[in-house]
């Protein structure tokens, strides 16, 4: 009998990536229809591990591409080949990928060289600048015209596509699958309620565009607000990333209340961001999970493609200017007002059904 299945490659290649594609992966696998391969780039090797251990992934191909200080065009380089091989010699009906990474951008490219359809999980996100985030806006709207589906985690994300000239039936909204991820930790976990005995701040900090000048202002910041509010902790998970690393350590170390800490698990991270006070982030995944969680996000950044959490009014951004992040937070600490208006507990990203609508729709477009 003539096997029916449509083989699916999903590619991730970074800590958020994988999160994000966790959900997909695992209700894929649950399909008569569907068979299903894992492809990892590693663009963040040990990061990425912990996730797949998370949701308990395992790759079927593993092409570990980063290495030491390597620029983006090397890495894309390396990425173009390598994907090349592996889609060539798998040929799938569809490959499947999300955000807008270098790994995405190349994961784009290779099945229009190939002529495979490519599905873009997470799309339409703009800033409407093509430096920021540098290179991710440049590598989003590249995959944009690449892409024959386009699952967008919001009506205004699908109406940057149709701004852009994508085919309404091209466009759907689904959601966004990290509210799936932070729903499949929370029923294996109940999430602890309670927050810590002191105000903790729980700050990530990591995009290239901060990296230099911007993040040593950032972590001045951090550093004055330590010392002029001793009665508040601040919680450090520093990014591997030798740029972040050793600033953070040289300019950090030695506060009393400021743990510098390896990353966390991402079990782990949910937890800490469900307990802490407020936080400080340049992170995109971020700006999406806290507001679920009813957590402040003051956003490290001068503009975001993710500008509904701000509208809504659970995100506002302070960008990296020393003097407007210690200002920003310092409201947050002390004025139970400000606070509250800014802690809902609501999120403009979706229900936690976006995964089960992209296998809906691939489904009905694959048979």
């Amino acid at each position: 009998m003539k096997n029916l299945s449509k083989k699916i490659i999903c590619i991730v290649g970074t800590r958020p990536e994988a999160i994000k594609m966790a959900p997909v992966i695992l209700a894929l696998h649950e399909q008569p229809w569907a068979e299903v391969k894992v492809l990892v780039t590693a663009q963040h090797r040990g990061m990425l591990d912990q996730i797949l251990r998370e949701f308990s992934i395992i790759p079927d191909f593993d092409l570990n591409v980063m290495q030491p200080n390597q620029s983006l065009s090397a890495l894309t380089g390396r990425l173009l080949i390598d994907l090349e091989k592996v889609l060539k010699a798998e040929m799938p009906d569809v490959v499947l990928a999300q955000g807008d990474t270098t790994t995405v951008l190349a994961a784009a490219m290779t099945c229009f060289y190939a002529g495979i359809a490519f599905g873009h999980v997470e799309a339409g996100l703009r800033t409407g600048d093509m430096h920021t985030p540098f290179p991710e806006e440049f590598n989003r709207v590249v995959v944009g015209k690449l892409a024959k589906w386009h699952f967008t985690p919001t009506p205004l994300s699908a109406q940057n596509l149709l701004v852009e000239g994508t085919p309404e039936s091209q466009i759907h909204i689904t959601g966004n699958t990290v509210i799936d991820a932070l729903q499949y930790i929370a029923a294996q976990d109940s999430l602890r309620p309670e927050e810590y005995e002191r105000k903790v701040i729980l700050v990530t900090a990591h995009r290239r565009e901060n990296f230099g000048e911007a993040f040593r202002n950032i972590c001045t910041a951090i550093r004055t607000l330590a010392i002029r509010n001793l009665n508040v902790d601040v919680i450090f998970p520093v990014h591997p990333n030798p740029n972040v690393k050793a600033t953070a350590h040289e300019l950090l170390s030695g506060i009393q209340n400021i743990s510098l800490i390896e990353p966390l698990g991402y079990r782990e991270f949910i937890h800490t961001m469900n307990r802490c006070h407020l936080i400080l982030s340049d992170s995109g995944g971020v700006q999406e999970e806290a507001p679920a969680l009813g957590k402040p996000v003051l956003v490290l950044r001068s503009s975001t493609e993710r500008p509904e959490a701000v509208e809504a009014g659970c995100v506002r951004l302070v960008g990296n200017n020393t003097e407007n992040i210690i200002k920003e937070t310092e409201l947050l600490l002390n004025d139970s007002q400000a606070y509250r208006k800014m802690a809902k507990g609501t999120s403009p990203y979706g229900d936690g059904n976006a995964a089960s609508r992209i296998i809906a729709i691939l489904q009905e477009h694959l048979s």
